[in-house]
């Protein structure tokens, strides 16, 4: 009989599944499943996960240390070498780097390949402190997002989903739920069968908004214009909770007369969505209670995603709709997690460091720059793990330009030999979450989990940690936390948390029982009796502030820019892969190479579903196989994001489309405010 084991899904997804996988006396993994005892996995995975034993057993998995043969413009060649000469080698490099240039000149780059906390964010970060390597600004994905909601509520929290089963109305703004979210679906299916409406928000009509009682198609980042109309619509009409207001917000008055302006004709002119559209839904939302939010980050991926996400997180506190079990706004429930990660991380090793000092920090969303401008000192040496920054970074031209250099030196650490590590002069073999110990916070829910390896790791393939471990020792790194296990470094992040969410958490305790809830109560309401993290506890408007402008690469922007490329360009979420991971099938590369343009936009340029067309703009091209349909309004075309490249005919994605430009706060990229032009491809060009 199979033994079952447990585990926890490490991808970058709000739902943090908790994983029960059978495996056999050989030790070979033959089932994995969604583990029914969780609150939120509910016994269900997503098709992306369901698959992911695939993966595991791929013949094409990294399974030992590998050296680049011959120069970065040739086609990738590699030779086997062994673990010493491999970390002998980095190290002589790092070495050489750090001498001649300084410490700085090294790049470590990361993100979220892995959600756990040891392979994500721990003996890597002691490593990067201690050497004194410029430090990287992680914002690829969600600061925009989490600067918003940290300017409206002061803390990143929200609604958890188990109570999304009580709301009367959802609204999912910007959130594809059955793609990036779907544990979250049963919930909303049980509130529909009570009678609540369901509505989405997104330029792109996708599976979840299908299946919407109403789909409102707004253009590309103008949220900001839709959610302070609805303010006009709600405290015009007297609907917003004066209790509510009185007691946990500062500044009504003066948001009062701000939007005073936005009346639902002019955002009408900017969102695409009638006035009269407008005005319903801001009388539905606040007239209904229980009223949620699911708000997500692709509202953030414009020029104005912090005012975007700020503004809409703005709107439970001025309706009240925080007062209600399944009432408010969920983006994000991670900061919730309050175990103290300096233990883990220790920043202090910088003054270890021959620097003494913090080092400079690089914006992971500006890498082609770095790589390519940066100077005193430049990039000469680049780490990267957890991460496939030829594939999914933006202004992905100047990013290969930069990998392409002949004097960086590139370590890639990886499962796959994806874009990324073709660029590599050394490549080595990383173990996946099921092969490995982590502990894992979520974004989506409230359960704290563990998980041990659940099966052996293949060939060479090691850790994050021990990986970085063992690269300390080659650097003669003397501090004795860099020969803490993995239990040791568990151990200090769970030392007697202080904070009452976690308060009396043990690793005994996770290892028993898999997962905790967070001691929140058997309902978190947050912000029913305000309590937010502003300076004064109360939910502050500061109206003065609120404001929009559209992006500069939008209908409304730069006119010059328009008329050269007429289309706003999305390039959402694929709904059966996970960023770039599971780039490497063959399902997956079809899926990312369609563009989907509107039946007026195709009629004018002479394409039909299944052309070969050209997509284009200043910064470079790729091609793409066309649908005609009305998923995207007039104007508006979208492609799913992370192809790899190599997959593609010319080997160009979307990314080479997308700017270097940033968000209004937290540093991010602007993916979703791109201007394009589309046109049907010779035949004999789509043929070659």
């Amino acid at each position: 009989m199979p033994e079952t084991r447990h585990s926890v899904c490490a991808l970058d997804c709000p739902d943090a599944c908790s994983l029960l996988i059978d495996v056999d006396e050989s030790g070979r993994g033959s089932k994995l499943r969604g583990n029914p005892e969780h609150p939120v996995t509910r016994g269900f995975l997503c098709g992306k996960v369901a698959r992911y034993l695939e993966r595991q057993y791929s013949p094409d998995r990294l399974l030992h240390p590998l050296r680049r043969v011959g120069g970065k413009s040739d086609c990738p060649r590699f030779a086997r070498i062994g673990w010493e000469e491999a970390l002998d080698e980095i190290a002589e490099r790092l070495h050489s780097a750090a001498a001649a240039f300084g410490p700085e000149s090294i790049l470590p780059y990361s993100y979220a390949g892995t959600m756990g906390l040891l392979n994500g964010s721990s003996m890597d970060r002691r490593f990067f402190h201690r050497l004194g390597a410029s430090r990287l600004d992680r914002t690829i994905c969600s600061s925009a997002g989490g600067a918003g909601l940290t300017d409206a509520l002061g803390v990143r929290y929200g609604v958890e989903p188990e109570q999304f089963r009580n709301a009367k109305l959802i609204i999912a703004w910007g959130a594809n739920i059955l793609a990036t979210n779907v544990h979250l679906w049963p919930f909303i299916l049980e509130a529909r069968r009570n009678g609540a409406r369901f509505y989405t928000i997104d330029p792109h009509r996708n599976r979840t908004g299908h299946l919407a009682d109403r789909h409102y198609s707004i253009h590309p980042g103008s949220d900001t214009a839709l959610a302070l109309a609805m303010m006009h619509v709600i405290i015009g009409e007297g609907l917003e909770d004066r209790d509510y207001v009185a007691r946990h917000t500062l500044g009504f008055d003066d948001l009062k007369a701000r939007v005073r302006k936005w009346t639902p004709a002019r955002a009408a002119e900017l969102t695409g969505i009638p006035a009269g559209d407008i005005v319903q839904l801001a009388r539905e939302y606040a007239t209904t209670r229980p009223a949620a939010i699911r708000l997500n980050y692709g509202v953030q991926r414009s020029e104005r995603g912090a005012m975007a996400v700020r503004t809409i997180a703005l709107l439970p506190a001025l309706t009240g709709a925080w007062r209600d079990a399944g009432g408010g706004v969920q983006l994000s429930t991670w900061q919730a997690f309050h175990l103290d990660r300096t233990p883990l991380e220790r920043p202090d090793l910088q003054q270890a460091s021959p620097l003494r000092r913090e080092a400079r920090l690089v914006n992971m969303s500006q890498l082609g720059e770095a790589l390519t401008s940066l100077n005193d000192p430049p990039v000469k040496a680049m780490v990267v793990y957890n991460s496939n920054p030829a594939a999914i970074a933006p202004d992905q031209n100047a990013v290969r330009r930069g990998l392409r250099r002949s004097d960086l030196f590139t370590v890639v650490i990886e499962q796959f030999q994806t874009d990324t590590a073709d660029f590599a002069d050394i490549v080595l073999p990383a173990t996946t979450f099921l092969e490995h110990t982590d502990i894992y916070f979520a974004y989506g829910h409230y359960y704290l989990q563990l998980a041990r390896p659940a099966l052996a790791a293949p060939g060479e393939a090691l850790p994050n940690t021990e990986i970085f471990r063992r690269l300390a020792a080659r650097m003669r790194f003397a501090e004795p936390c860099f020969r803490d296990s993995d239990e040791d470094m568990l151990h200090q992040l769970l030392a007697d948390p202080a904070h009452p969410f976690v308060a009396g958490v043990t690793l005994d305790q996770l290892d028993s029982q898999h997962f905790l809830r967070l001691n929140i109560g058997d309902v978190f309401r947050p912000f029913a009796e305000g309590g937010f993290g502003t300076p004064s506890g109360k939910c502050e408007f500061h109206a003065e502030t609120l404001d929009y402008v559209p992006p500069l690469e939008s209908r409304h922007g730069d006119s010059e820019l328009l008329a050269r490329f007429p289309l706003e360009l999305i390039s959402p979420k694929n709904s059966d892969s996970m960023n770039s991971t599971f780039g490497n099938r063959a399902d997956t590369d079809s899926q990312t190479s369609i563009l989907t343009l509107h039946p007026a936009d195709a009629a004018a340029r002479g394409i039909e579903t299944g052309d070969a067309v050209r997509v284009f703009n200043g910064r470079g091209e790729c091609l793409l196989r066309a649908h005609v349909g009305d998923a995207v309004s007039p104007g508006v075309v979208s492609v799913p994001s992370g192809r790899w490249p190599k997959r593609a005919g010319d080997g160009n994605t979307v990314n080479v489309l997308t700017s270097r430009r940033l968000t209004d706060k937290g540093g991010g990229p602007v993916f979703y405010s791109c201007l394009v032009e589309v046109e049907l491809l010779e035949a004999e060009k789509a043929n070659a």
